[in-house]
């Protein structure tokens, strides 16, 4: 039977922990449970219906957190970046079809002015006294109370967009279903239990730390210590506080961990880490070693994207089961290899395909998306991930990379991770971002921008000469940027598309 938000929160003791941040005290289930039911009544008192829509904008935290798990119970939610500017917000909000807007009982910022152009409710929430997490709603003016009624599995619980790259994001609604769906499938494969606590540095506007570190922790009757944001520099300090047993984060975010390990030895020796996992971008080889190495806990490598509300695939836990440079089994929905453009199944190397209860049942108003993007073969429904891959005989799935990434150098394909694996390899690059630039008569020509380690020195051409030892020649990049930081996007992910306009090699060399 299909869950609801509600239902994986239900089962848990009143009294364990649920919510914290360092520094504040525990949130229990009771409490939590108690609080989406205030939220609920609340919001129908302020004119919020079961199916309506509200966008949230608050800064990363325990509220953050709570306010999520307590409106996606009593309406459908819409976590949006508080970095975005105005335009922005009024673009969201808009295509959202929003009814109301959550910020801080302080924030003055442009959601305000978007949301007020489009009549939204405004509706402020204040952070209590009481245990992390805890909050009341306050509305700016008035309104007619809504219906009573809460939310049931088929009904939307949250809504994403896509990153739109290359092209107009796309709205992604998740089903309470997919969500509990996909909170299942995490736990299950991290064996999380009441025991295990979680350190949430990921931002909660989007889907990896919603799903991955807080409803994930919530199915299992786990804890989650919210942290204000990911930052270097206090991380250590707030594991020796939390005693977490794990945490999750993108690959950015452990390099900038392990540049500050060998000055948080004791920090280290004392954690309680059980396991480490990484997810939302591939993880290099190299730093999974290298963790594994400093924390002496396995590191899970999983692979989610938005459509699957997260986790498609996950290394195992099991001693010896982490291989590097792969993304691992599947671990909940089906994970197969279609061919690229014909709707069809295949063995060997294609693009990766799903199916199961944790997908999206599709994108809102965009017809032609759906008719791309989703296919029936064997008697299931398949969603075209858009990333290029293959299982090796043990199951274990390797990407090669994002179909529209993949460099086309004049017909011959390159994948930016090969050439990222390699360069990783030298011992004074620290991070590598491999991808296209234009060429006037290939194309597409291989370049790539890299930091390198604090103390190192490297200069363009013996970058190249020691990549030219270990790659076909036109595999080499042409074109090495050493910059003392790459940009990355709103998540910490490195972003290939647009990076060679972003650096200025926009412009087709010849």
């Amino acid at each position: 039977m299909a869950e609801t938000l509600r239902d994986i929160i239900a089962p848990h003791d009143a009294t364990q922990p649920a919510i914290g941040a360092p520094g504040r005290d525990w949130m229990s289930y009771g409490a939590l449970r108690d609080l989406s039911a205030a939220v609920e009544a609340d919001l129908r008192a302020k004119g919020v219906g079961a199916k309506d829509r509200v966008a949230i904008v608050l800064p990363n935290g325990p509220e953050m957190a709570t306010a999520f798990v307590t409106i996606a119970q009593a309406a459908a939610t819409a976590p949006l970046n508080p970095s975005y500017r105005q335009e922005e917000y009024e673009f969201y909000l808009e295509d959202l079809k929003a009814k109301a807007l959550v910020v801080s009982d302080t924030y003055d910022g442009p959601a305000l002015a978007a949301a007020e152009k489009f009549g939204l409710l405004i509706l402020r929430l204040k952070g209590g006294d009481g245990p992390a997490g805890a909050f009341t709603l306050h509305m700016d003016g008035s309104a007619t109370p809504a219906s009573a009624g809460s939310p049931e599995s088929d009904d939307v619980a949250l809504i994403l967009h896509t990153s739109g790259t290359t092209s107009r994001p796309k709205i992604v609604p998740l089903l309470h279903s997919n969500i509990a769906a996909s909170a299942q499938n995490v736990r299950r494969s991290l064996d999380l239990s009441p025991a295990d606590r979680c350190l949430n540095v990921m931002p909660l506007f989007h889907i990896h730390g919603l799903i991955a570190a807080i409803s994930a922790s919530l199915a299992a009757g786990a804890s989650i210590s919210c942290a204000p944001g990911f930052d270097a520099l206090k991380f250590f300090g707030w594991v020796k506080e939390v005693g977490p047993t794990w945490y999750t984060a993108v690959p950015t975010m452990h390099q900038a961990i392990l540049a500050r390990a060998d000055r948080n030895r004791d920090v280290i020796a004392g954690s309680k880490l059980r396991f480490i996992r990484s997810s939302s971008a591939s993880l290099p080889a190299q730093v999974m070693t290298a963790l594994a190495d400093t924390f002496g806990a396995p590191v899970v490598e999983a692979y989610g994207m938005t459509e699957a509300a997260h986790q498609m695939t996950c290394n195992p836990l099991t001693q010896g089961g982490q291989i590097p440079g792969s993304v691992g089994r599947a671990a909940g929905p089906r994970v197969r290899i279609a061919h690229e453009i014909e709707n069809r199944l295949i063995d060997g190397t294609g693009e990766v395909v799903i199916s199961g209860p944790n997908i999206t049942p599709g994108y809102e108003g965009n017809p032609e998306a759906n008719e791309k993007n989703f296919f029936m073969a064997e008697g299931a429904r398949w969603f075209r991930t858009g990333d290029q891959g293959a299982f090796d005989d043990k199951g274990y799935l390797r990407l090669t990379g994002r179909l529209k990434e993949i460099i086309n150098r004049g017909g011959e394909k390159i994948s930016p991770l090969e050439v990222d694996g390699i360069l990783l390899d030298h011992p004074a690059i620290a991070q590598v971002v491999t991808f296209a630039m234009p060429h006037a008569k290939l194309g597409e020509e291989v370049a790539a921008a890299v930091m390198l380690r604090e103390g190192s020195a490297a200069t363009e051409r013996e970058i190249r000469d020691f990549a030219s030892g270990r790659l076909a020649d036109f595999k080499v990049p042409r074109r090495i940027i050493i910059l003392d930081e790459i940009p990355k996007g709103a998540t910490g992910k490195l972003q290939r598309i647009g990076l060679a306009e972003k650096l200025g090699l926009g412009d087709g060399a010849a």
